[in-house]
């Protein structure tokens, strides 16, 4: 039987808004690259120095993210006839390692300040510099937010889990300097630099997890699964189901189950019945891809 996915004018507004949110993305990432590389060379903070990197790094991603959403988008073809959604998890998993990448290296280098402190400069500069990016930042986490939320794009919330880890480490800059400014602490920028390399590490696992584990087909998670049979144990005229298969790539859920039906009915009727049930499952899950075969109970 052939799939009943979300409406093709949903699916277009979603691809809209995935668009948007990835050229939001890319031009807010240019803008925080230019205001803390300008703020790096007045000050020389580590701490400026790990922000900056995890804005660079943002922007890569973004661009690889907007990519990513344009080839996700493509329809169905010879070639990929399950479509092309399991980019989203490609780019998911590439962005994880880059950020775990950059966590590493501003680790190591605060480390290695915190044995040698060294004097800060145009500590005022580099705060109203790092207060901007914060306004920047914050207005487009919360756009992500809702485009993540209404779309279920893994993209765009891998997108946002790199903006939103970057709010910290400007934060903290800001203490940082002010600090040093204020009362001459130097140990508080490479602490910064150190506390922001971890939380880097901690998202690049999750985002990184979540993508092996689509790309290697795992079943999607147990709360999916029992929407899905909630509504098979409400559906009139199934007796019983087996071998409830799912698996993800980027936003869709790919669904395969076996029900049984009263093998005296006739087919027509039967298949009306796998009809309604397929169409209630996607009801539930706008982005399922379901395939239903039918036994005789």
């Amino acid at each position: 039987m052939p799939a009943v996915p979300a409406s093709a004018s949903d699916t277009a507004a979603d691809h809209r808004l995935n668009l948007l949110a990835g050229f939001a993305s890319v031009t807010t990432a240019l803008v925080l690259v230019g205001l803390k590389l300008w703020a790096l060379g007045a000050t020389g903070a580590l701490s400026v120095a790990a922000s900056l990197a995890d804005s660079a790094l943002d922007l890569v991603s973004s661009i690889m993210a907007l990519v990513g959403i344009r080839y996700a988008a493509k329809p169905p073809d010879r070639d990929h006839s399950f479509g092309h959604n399991s980019v989203e998890d490609l780019v998911a998993l590439g962005q994880s390692v880059l950020v775990a990448a950059s966590a590493g290296a501003i680790g190591w280098s605060a480390v290695v300040r915190l044995g040698d402190p060294r004097p800060l400069a145009a500590e005022s500069a580099g705060i109203a510099a790092l207060a901007a990016s914060l306004v920047i930042t914050g207005a487009l986490v919360l756009w992500q937010t809702r485009v993540a939320r209404r779309t279920g794009s893994k993209i765009v919330a891998a997108d946002r889990l790199h903006y939103l880890a970057d709010l910290w480490p400007s934060l903290g800059a800001m203490a940082a300097l002010w600090a040093a400014s204020r009362h001459g602490i130097l140990w508080l920028d490479p602490v910064v630099g150190l506390a922001a390399s971890v939380v880097l590490l901690v998202g690049a696992r999750r985002i990184g997890l979540d993508a092996w584990n689509a790309l290697m087909d795992r079943e999607a998670d147990p709360g999916t699964i029992s929407r899905i049979e909630a509504v098979l144990r409400e559906q009139p005229g199934v007796s019983g189901w087996h071998d409830l298969k799912t698996r993800t790539a980027g936003t869709r859920i790919f669904v395969q189950i076996h029900v049984e039906i009263d093998g005296e009915i006739s087919l027509r009727d039967a298949h009306a019945i796998a009809v309604r049930l397929k169409r209630d499952i996607v009801a539930a899950l706008p982005q399922a891809d379901v395939i239903i075969h039918q036994d005789p109970a």
